[in-house]
């Protein structure tokens, strides 16, 4: 529909080798739609040469829009950033390396005209990824939603449309370690699914290493459930219930020692032990990291936001002398 923004947020980190082709295939894209779009660009402490490609761009094109964090500060927090300067009347967060289709952003506009508040991709083949990596996705989805106290979608990354009210909630949550697609799940609204299919990174490598998507698993499966709690309470039972056991079962058959048979729950209590250690570790860090309450991630520069919000000024300037 005519007249509608939508403002589409982009996260970048190091995407010198495909982030022209990102702008030029977003740029097209834009030129055969009816509604106005801006393209937020969170450059997440790269240290190639994405944000100058970026700036070129943004210097003959009005409608692209650069934030720079002072430092890497992470992709959940550059989505969570973008977010925040947004003003159109929806929000689609998709990833700069074009394995998210523009294709696909119609058919979310679509079901947002039909009343749906959050819009999110469904992923039904993933190109260009191994094996590990794929399997490794469906299992924390599947997990996830038998551990969290939200029904998130299966097989759903952070591609998805979002109505103004429903980003004015999100940003509302204030986490220090945010886990996005979770958040969207928990603020509720109507929400629906766009099936696509995902396409193989156009260049680059992923940003996404196996010790990054371990500490997303976390930070998820941490923010959304109390069950690794619980089943520490459960685990403290098992070493003084096999400890009664085994002494039993050694003084029936009297072949025991009581060396071994100390040495031996020793160490399997040690062992619950130190995992309930980290388990609660991990909620007291989070907690730690609220008690704080530092920024969540620093803003060093904004390019392209500054002739809309003198815009802005200048029409706020003429209601009040009317």
């Amino acid at each position: 529909m005519k007249n509608q923004l939508i403002s589409i947020v982009l996260p970048v980190f190091n995407e010198e080798p495909g982030i022209q082709a990102t702008i030029d295939t977003l740029l097209n894209y834009i030129e055969q739609q009816e509604e106005d779009y801006e393209l937020i660009f969170v450059d997440d402490g790269s240290t190639d040469k994405s944000v100058q490609i970026i700036n070129k761009a943004l210097e003959q094109h009005s409608n692209i829009k650069l934030i720079e964090f002072s430092r890497n500060f992470g992709h959940q927090l550059a989505i969570t950033a973008g977010l925040q300067y947004t003003k159109g009347d929806a929000a689609v967060v998709m990833d700069a390396d074009l394995q998210d289709p523009p294709e696909v952003i119609p058919q979310m506009i679509e079901k947002w005209h039909e009343g749906y508040e959050i819009v999110y991709g469904k992923r039904i083949q993933r190109d260009g990824e191994t094996f590990f990596k794929k399997f490794t996705a469906k299992m924390f989805y599947r997990v996830f939603r038998k551990l969290a106290t939200i029904d998130m979608p299966l097989d759903t990354g952070d591609f998805r449309l979002m109505d103004r009210k429903a980003v004015n909630q999100l940003l509302k949550l204030h986490e220090q370690d945010p886990f996005v697609r979770g958040q969207v799940t928990w603020i509720g609204f109507r929400q629906t699914s766009v099936r696509y299919h995902r396409q193989e990174r156009f260049a680059g490598k992923t940003k996404y290493p196996l010790s990054k998507m371990i500490k997303l698993a976390l930070d998820g499966v941490i923010s959304f459930s109390l069950k690794p709690l619980h089943f520490v309470n459960i685990f403290s039972i098992v070493p003084f219930v096999s400890a009664i056991f085994s002494l039993g079962y050694m003084i029936a058959s009297n072949n025991f020692s009581l060396v071994s048979i100390g040495i031996t729950v020793l160490l399997f209590t040690l062992g619950l032990l130190m995992l309930a250690i980290g388990i609660l570790g991990s909620y007291v860090g989070r907690v730690l990291d609220q008690v704080n309450n530092r920024p969540r991630f620093i803003v060093s520069k904004t390019k392209g936001f500054e002739q809309r919000n003198k815009a802005i000024h200048h029409f706020s300037a003429q209601r009040i002398n009317n």
